[in-house]
């Protein structure tokens, strides 16, 4: 059995969608389904053969549609290779150029692949109603009358990342009418040790986080992410509580006018961290070393930073507003609140009431929550069930 997934990048840097397909190719290995890429990137572009499996850089792409001239052609000749096809994300060439040459190939080979869309939270109806979107919200519906509509009514399925993801797909527009769809959930890999000479690292470069316990923030800087909110909420709170954790807020974006809003807004605190963006064993170690994970998003349609602070029995704070918040208060591994001010202040007053046993009781149910909700070999097992079963 083998696989062909779809998406604009797989340039690392971009993160969500492309980690994802990263994260999941391994366990689809393990279950004997086989997976190749193919993307618009340049075909030298400095990432490639870093990987294990096969990347297919047919690109460039041009324009915001990222319109890629090869691409169909491309498709003809290599969809009689595969058993199915993913398409990663909407609003872009990827979608409507995919299911177009699929449709045709149906009409001429008795043989072909089924094919898929895994949305990525964007169907959720944040994007169509926030008001720093009217632009691109008209965009998208005039896409969906003209395009997208007909890719996601005749496509075989759709696959989310979430229960909710699902529900919410069903509310943003009409003659909303999938063949399928299928929760297939969404995963990350376990994550790696940390080593004590990585340790010392992260100590000798962050040596105040090593006298103080520290609630982390670890995710793009953006207006979505809240962050405004958990800056104003804490420094509220810190007028309140001597005993409450440092805050680290670690991403990138800090030099986007959002990021120096944020600057201005903790300017005077020294218990405030703004540490740009971490990876590799540092991310880790913070993840290690936190008291706990906090994400207020407005948005957020998975959020693998979350299943990350999971993972590493971190208890996570977040928004209602992101998906996989009912996985998360069914298994008490933190604490939920609404995106709004008022709302993240009540949480970090829950948190600073809850004593030394409810934190060690909440750290055990985050690894339960990541066991049971959000390992690849669940979401491989998943995909495999839902495509081939």
């Amino acid at each position: 059995m083998k696989i062909l997934r779809v998406i604009v990048t797989m340039d690392p840097s971009y993160g969500g969608p492309c980690q994802g397909i990263r994260n999941s190719i391994p366990p689809l290995e393990d279950l004997g389904i086989a997976n190749e890429v193919v993307c618009f990137d340049a075909p030298d572009s400095l990432y490639l053969g870093t990987d294990t499996f096969k990347i297919h850089a047919i690109g460039p792409a041009k324009g915001p549609y990222s319109y890629c001239s090869g691409f169909e052609g491309w498709l003809q000749q290599h969809f009689e290779r595969f058993d199915a096809v993913i398409i990663h994300g909407l609003w872009q060439y990827t979608s409507y150029g995919t299911y177009r040459v699929w449709k045709q190939y149906k009409k001429n080979h008795t043989v072909y692949p089924q094919l898929y869309v895994m949305p990525h939270g964007m169907l959720d109806p944040y994007f169509q109603k926030a008001p720093e979107r009217r632009l691109k919200a008209l965009r998208n519906r005039i896409f969906w009358h003209i395009l997208e509509k007909r890719v996601i009514h005749g496509v075989d399925g759709l696959l989310f990342t979430c229960e909710q993801e699902l529900l919410l797909a069903r509310t943003t527009f009409g003659a909303y009418c999938p063949q399928k769809e299928l929760n297939v959930g969404y995963g990350i890999n376990e994550p790696p040790p940390v080593k004590e000479t990585e340790l010392n690292v992260f100590k000798a470069a962050f040596p105040r986080l090593q006298e103080t316990p520290y609630f982390l923030f670890l995710s793009r800087i953006d207006p979505k992410k809240g962050v405004d909110l958990l800056l104003e909420a804490y420094i509220e709170k810190r007028l309140e509580y001597s005993n409450i954790p440092d805050l680290v807020v670690a991403g990138p974006g800090m030099d986007s006018l959002y990021g120096k809003k944020l600057l201005a807004l903790a300017q005077g605190s020294s218990h405030i961290h703004f540490t740009g963006m971490v990876t590799g064993a540092v991310k880790w170690a913070f993840f290690e070393q936190c008291e706990a994970f906090v994400l207020p998003s407005h948005q957020e349609n998975f959020g693998i930073a979350v299943a990350e602070a999971l993972a590493c029995s971190v208890p996570v704070l977040i928004s209602d507003q992101v998906n996989i918040w009912k996985e998360i208060e069914s298994m008490k591994a933190g604490l939920i609140c609404t995106d709004k001010l008022k709302g993240v202040s009540e949480m970090l007053d829950r948190w600073i009431a809850l004593g030394p046993d409810e934190k060690k009781h909440m750290k055990r149910n985050a690894r339960c929550a990541y066991e049971t909700y959000f390992t690849n070999l669940n979401f491989a097992k998943k995909i495999k069930e839902s495509i081939f079963n």
